[in-house]
């Protein structure tokens, strides 16, 4: 299912003539970063302690899709 939304996203982004797309996501969240990285995204950064999860900071990757 999530490899449909970023077919349609890329035609969007295409069709908008976008030289970027960006996202962010959890470190651990392994599974969503296998699919970015399937559709091209690539890791550019990582943003430290920004979301408090059950009393817990956690970092978020910076990614990136350049066209």
């Amino acid at each position: 299912m999530g490899s449909k939304f970023f077919d349609k996203l890329e035609e969007w982004a295409k069709e908008n003539h976008l030289k970027r797309l960006e996202l962010t996501v959890e470190v651990s969240n392994t599974i969503a970063i296998n699919l970015y990285k399937r559709q091209g995204f690539v890791i550019e950064g990582t943003k430290k302690d920004t979301m408090l999860v059950d009393g817990v900071f956690l970092d978020e990757y910076m990614m990136a899709k350049i066209y």
